[in-house]
């Protein structure tokens, strides 16, 4: 399973690291994007974004949603997926 395509150096290395997420073993994802913490910002969430969306044309939806899951669970832990609080 190989992501789009990249544009730029960077671009190159987030989709490096999407395509080791994508062939990990179950439950190591977290090893391996902590192996990598410079690449974890907003673009890289929005690399993630983009390689589902190509996934899910390609007619592999299983990749698409494991991306998105990955996308969302690093928004929170980033700051950048909206939360709603309880009211008390």
């Amino acid at each position: 399973m190989t992501a789009p395509p990249a544009d730029n150096p960077r671009q190159a290395r987030y989709y490096a690291l999407i395509d080791r997420l994508l062939a990990c073993p179950n439950g190591q994802e977290p090893e391996i994007l902590e192996a990598e913490p410079d690449l974890l910002d907003a673009a890289f969430v929005q690399a993630l974004m983009q390689a589902a969306s190509y996934f899910a044309h390609q007619d592999n939806p299983d990749a698409a949603k494991f991306l998105i899951f990955i996308a969302r669970e690093l928004s929170r832990q980033l700051g950048l997926y909206p939360t709603t609080e309880a009211k008390t």
